[in-house]
């Protein structure tokens, strides 16, 4: 290889990461704003901001105290998804390859579960939930890429 070829490399290894990167900080501050919401709402509410496209009135009923810190919990989790997510955007940004896989796992994970239980049960519309996962995809496509192909 060329040195040519090697900054030509580089230089989309980059574009790359720097796309996957700002992917990552959209999933993750969407993932924090939602985390936020769920927390701060009552149960109800929040369940009807999960559960996007079932129709409200279902959704508004009285729920037990134990459900809503389920829901709470989910909230919490969703908060720290998406800290960690946007905080690995930084260093995916700058090649690291621990971001690239640590990124992967948390968000991937995070969407598989989203994608099997929410997606396909019908319960949410496609945006902001689906394009979410579409986003992370992309994400860890681009950085897997990067990382197989150029060596970053």
């Amino acid at each position: 290889m060329t040195a040519q070829d090697k900054l030509r490399s580089n230089g989309s290894a980059t574009t790359l990461l720097s796309i996957a990167a700002v992917l990552w900080v959209i999933w993750g501050l969407v993932h924090v704003l939602a985390g936020v919401m769920t927390i701060s709402k009552d149960t109800p509410q929040a369940v009807q901001g999960i559960a996007d496209a079932v129709a409200p009135e279902t959704l508004d009923i009285v729920y037990p105290d134990a459900a809503g810190a389920v829901i709470n919990q989910h909230g919490f989790n969703l908060l720290w998804i998406g800290v960690v997510t946007t905080v690995c955007a930084v260093f995916v940004w700058r090649h690291s390859a621990s971001a690239i896989f640590l990124a992967a796992l948390v968000g991937g994970l995070t969407d598989i579960g989203y994608f099997l239980f929410m997606d396909l049960g019908g319960h949410v519309n496609f945006v902001p939930g689906t394009l979410m996962t579409l986003i992370c995809a992309s994400a860890i496509g681009l950085s897997f890429f990067a990382q197989f192909r150029f060596k970053v």
